[in-house]
């Protein structure tokens, strides 16, 4: 007779993104993990691969004292823990981060630089299985140039370059091995965590790096991580539809905002025809089914319901796959009431819940010249589309 497996329960992973750094080689007037990659910030690709990562259970990221506000822009939508605030180098702000998790008593922790935007799961997924049997793991790449050694602008020497790689993160190590020698080396600013790893005399394995994961350092790292993001991505456009009918009342949600009108509109949550077309147009281009799948009109927890966020959670979902909502277009039907006075709010309204600039937005509006149910003045109708860019399957790319 077999004898069954013991039950050993998931080690704890948690994921440090270090995002304190001012980037000053970058030269611009913000930290370059704040600047814009494909229409997202830098930060915000490595965060949501880090998020939407079945093993990993939270993520901490730490900040510049003066960041916070610049954090929840880049991020809005997503899971995170309250950010840690870093300290005068990188090494500090680590050790500060690892510190903040010791309330959550992780067995493993990811280290990642926020300006390595181009993380992905198969990456994660290497590092954690070399943890399986090494205390610490790193991705890196094998040096493919040949080296130079050099002095008063003359080669000195070349340098062999076998057995070279370059590190990358992120950098996976046993969480209390890890914090400890944190602890112990405090001051010796070695380059990266797996630096610290080695002088506390523990080994840390390499595993197979990418070329996506070479860090952001200036404006020229930006352009090049651009092309790089482009170059895997395919187009998607979504439509959706959603009618309501007036009922009592003495104002509509419409697009997110509130606006006067001789009725209400009747729905299981607030009715707002313009979101909910807007969201199923997201779903439909992720090919991830419609709202009513997402938010069951049975589920009591939706009655009355800011359908706001219907259309957050559909956002959400296409950062989680990296991708990008690059515009959305919704056209109200109806006689009345007129959109037109309210249009500029509802596309701020629209813009902001979506983490977009107003002008990846579009709301119009039309009559159906007093035909039908919206002629009649029974309803309202909104059709929407939305245009995505997102990670091309392998099957594609291949």
């Amino acid at each position: 007779m077999s004898e069954e497996a013991p039950n050993i329960p998931p080690k704890r992973v948690i994921a440090l993104v270090v995002a304190a750094g001012r980037g000053r080689r970058f030269g611009a007037p913000i930290p370059k993990q704040y600047a814009k990659l494909g229409g997202m910030a830098v930060i915000r690709h490595c965060v949501s691969a880090f998020v939407s990562h079945p093993e990993i259970m939270a993520v901490q990221v730490v900040i510049g004292p003066d960041d916070h506000q610049d954090l929840v822009a880049a991020c809005s939508g997503l899971n995170l823990l309250e950010p840690v605030i870093g300290g005068e180098t990188r090494q500090d702000s680590v050790r500060l981060g690892l510190e903040s998790l010791s309330i959550l008593n992780p067995d493993i922790v990811l280290i990642h630089d926020a300006a390595r935007p181009g993380l992905d799961h198969a990456v994660i997924d290497r590092i954690l299985a070399a943890l399986e049997t090494m205390p610490g793991a790193i991705p890196a790449l094998a040096v493919a140039d040949t080296l130079k050694r050099g002095s008063s602008g003359h080669i000195v020497e070349t340098v062999p370059r076998a057995d070279l790689f370059r590190a990358q993160t992120p950098q996976g190590f046993d969480y209390r091995t890890i914090r400890a020698a944190h602890k112990a080396l405090a001051g010796m600013e070695l380059t990266d965590d797996a630096s610290l790893f080695e002088a506390a005399g523990r080994h840390v394995a390499l595993v197979e790096g990418s070329l996506a994961l070479d860090k952001i350092t200036t404006a020229d790292d930006l352009l090049r991580a651009e092309r790089l993001w482009s170059a895997g991505l395919e187009t998607r456009i979504g439509q959706g539809v959603d009618v309501h009918t007036f009922g009592p009342g003495s104002e509509i949600m419409l697009c997110g905002i509130a606006v006067p009108h001789s009725h209400g509109l009747v729905g299981h949550s607030d009715a707002d025809v313009g979101l909910h077309a807007i969201t199923d147009a997201i779903l439909g281009a992720l090919a991830d089914g419609d709202i009513g799948q997402h938010f069951s009109p049975n589920d009591s927890r939706w009655r009355g319901a800011d359908s706001s966020l219907f259309l957050a959670h559909a956002g959400k979902l296409v950062a989680e796959r990296g991708g990008q909502i690059r515009h959305v277009d919704v056209t109200i039907i109806c006689e009345a009431p007129k959109v037109g006075p309210h249009r500029a709010k509802m596309r701020e309204r629209i813009a902001g819940i979506l983490g977009l600039h107003p002008d990846r937005v579009s709301v119009k509006a039309t009559t159906t010249e007093q035909m039908g149910f919206t002629g009649r003045r029974e309803g309202i109708a909104a059709e929407a589309v939305a245009t995505l860019a997102l990670p091309a399957p392998a099957a594609i790319i291949s």
